[in-house]
């Protein structure tokens, strides 16, 4: 019983996250558990246990007697997220770069694939294929606590570069960004791959403060 609502709490954590992502679930109201449960037609236990865990990935914050609620994006919160992952993130791609093998290789060729689809269609799911992309270049680096990091630091990322991708144009430098990255990531080349990474980083981030300071 209780692997089954593990199970079922690991789907829903995955469910919650998306819509929470996308910003189907507001930040000016409590996340309606009521409703959450009808609609996944599930009980209250395993909707609780992933709403517990959104808090800890840092989505939600929980308030006494007032349940949960999404944490508002902010400038000071995207630098935060955006800095550490300039500290470990290059080195880490670097390092993977160097290390993958040729079934990883394709997987990376593959999400790029279907990052450039999705944005080419209109951008639906283009944030959650972004975050597959750098998770790509990152897991071949062979370091567990390094890729959880990164992989927890990527959610938190994900609703900003949505954000950053609204501007007209941004979806096309993205693009082009991307493929570079893949290119040099292919040919193992570590200092370049590295270089570039943190550009692509910095250069979202001073997008990002303007827009969330505007």
């Amino acid at each position: 019983m209780n692997l089954l609502v593990r199970n079922l709490s690991d789907q829903l954590l995955e469910l919650i996250r998306d819509q929470i992502l996308s910003g189907k679930v507001g930040t000016d109201r409590p996340v309606r558990q009521d409703a959450l449960a009808a609609e996944f037609g599930v009980s209250k236990i395993p909707l609780r246990e992933a709403l517990a865990r959104l808090e800890e990935e840092g989505l939600l914050r929980s308030h006494a007697n007032r349940g949960y609620f999404v944490r508002p994006m902010s400038a000071e919160e995207a630098t935060e997220v955006f800095d550490l992952r300039i500290l470990i993130e290059p080195d880490t791609i670097a390092l993977a770069a160097t290390r993958a093998t040729d079934e990883e290789q394709e997987i990376a060729r593959a999400t790029l694939a279907r990052l450039n689809q999705a944005m080419n269609e209109g951008g639906e799911g283009a944030g959650s294929f972004n975050r597959a992309f750098h998770l790509a270049l990152i897991r071949p680096s062979g370091r567990p606590a390094t890729i959880t990091i990164l992989e927890r630091l990527h959610i938190l990322s994900e609703r900003y570069v949505r954000k950053h991708l609204e501007p007209l144009g941004r979806d096309e430098r993205a693009n082009e960004e991307h493929r570079q990255m893949l290119d040099l990531w292919l040919r193992r080349d570590g200092a370049g791959i590295a270089s570039f990474t943190l550009q692509h980083i910095e250069n979202t981030l001073k997008d990002l403060t303007v827009q969330l300071n505007a």
